[in-house]
Protein backbone atom coordinates (compact mmCIF):
# COMPACT_ATOMS: atom_id res chain seq x y z
CA UNK A 1 0.00 0.00 0.00
CA UNK A 2 1.28 3.14 -0.56
CA UNK A 3 2.01 6.11 1.65
CA UNK A 4 -0.13 9.32 0.87
CA UNK A 5 0.49 12.37 2.86
CA UNK A 6 -1.19 15.30 2.88
CA UNK A 7 0.06 18.95 3.82
CA UNK A 8 -2.09 22.05 4.97
CA UNK A 9 -5.39 23.09 3.93
CA UNK A 10 -5.42 19.63 2.23
CA UNK A 11 -5.19 17.96 5.29
CA UNK A 12 -7.66 19.90 7.19
CA UNK A 13 -10.23 19.61 4.58
CA UNK A 14 -9.23 15.81 4.95
CA UNK A 15 -9.17 15.38 8.47
CA UNK A 16 -6.40 13.31 8.10
CA UNK A 17 -2.23 13.70 7.27
CA UNK A 18 -1.09 10.37 6.55
CA UNK A 19 -2.60 7.31 5.04
CA UNK A 20 -1.83 4.02 3.68
CA UNK A 21 -3.80 3.49 0.45
CA UNK A 22 -3.71 0.96 -2.34
CA UNK A 23 -3.84 2.22 -6.12
CA UNK A 24 -2.07 1.28 -9.17
CA UNK A 25 -1.11 4.72 -10.48
CA UNK A 26 -1.13 8.58 -9.52
CA UNK A 27 -4.24 8.79 -11.43
CA UNK A 28 -6.03 5.72 -9.59
CA UNK A 29 -5.04 7.46 -6.55
CA UNK A 30 -6.73 10.71 -7.03
CA UNK A 31 -10.00 8.91 -8.10
CA UNK A 32 -10.30 6.81 -5.38
CA UNK A 33 -9.55 9.94 -2.79
CA UNK A 34 -12.12 12.05 -5.07
CA UNK A 35 -14.59 9.03 -4.50
CA UNK A 36 -14.05 8.92 -0.82
CA UNK A 37 -14.18 12.79 -0.04
CA UNK A 38 -15.50 14.93 -3.03
CA UNK A 39 -14.32 18.14 -1.97
CA UNK A 40 -10.66 16.51 -1.37
CA UNK A 41 -10.78 15.33 -4.96
CA UNK A 42 -11.78 19.12 -5.92
CA UNK A 43 -8.90 20.67 -3.81
CA UNK A 44 -6.93 17.75 -5.40
CA UNK A 45 -7.47 19.06 -8.66
CA UNK A 46 -6.48 22.32 -8.35
CA UNK A 47 -3.91 23.85 -10.50
CA UNK A 48 -1.55 24.79 -7.70
CA UNK A 49 -1.53 21.65 -6.08
CA UNK A 50 1.77 19.46 -6.56
CA UNK A 51 2.70 15.99 -6.06
CA UNK A 52 5.55 14.59 -5.31
CA UNK A 53 6.20 10.63 -5.55
CA UNK A 54 8.93 9.22 -3.60
CA UNK A 55 10.28 13.09 -2.19
CA UNK A 56 10.75 14.32 -6.02
CA UNK A 57 8.01 16.43 -7.78
CA UNK A 58 5.86 14.84 -10.69
CA UNK A 59 3.51 16.10 -12.70
CA UNK A 60 0.92 13.54 -14.77
CA UNK A 61 0.12 9.68 -14.04
CA UNK A 62 2.98 7.63 -12.57
CA UNK A 63 2.83 3.93 -11.53
CA UNK A 64 2.79 3.33 -7.82
CA UNK A 65 4.12 0.71 -5.99
CA UNK A 66 4.03 -0.69 -1.90
CA UNK A 67 6.61 1.18 -1.15
CA UNK A 68 5.81 4.12 -2.60
CA UNK A 69 5.09 7.73 -1.00
CA UNK A 70 2.67 10.14 -2.49
CA UNK A 71 2.56 13.81 -1.01
CA UNK A 72 0.38 16.25 -1.95
CA UNK A 73 1.02 20.09 -1.49
CA UNK A 74 -1.35 22.44 -1.35
CA UNK A 75 -0.20 25.97 -2.94
CA UNK A 76 2.44 27.35 -1.24
CA UNK A 77 2.86 31.63 -0.33
CA UNK A 78 5.92 33.73 0.34
CA UNK A 79 6.44 36.35 2.42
Amino acid sequence: MARVLLFGRLADLAGWRERQVEAESLVALRADLSKADPDLGEALRGPSVQVALDKVLVRGDRTLTPDSEVAFLPPMSGG
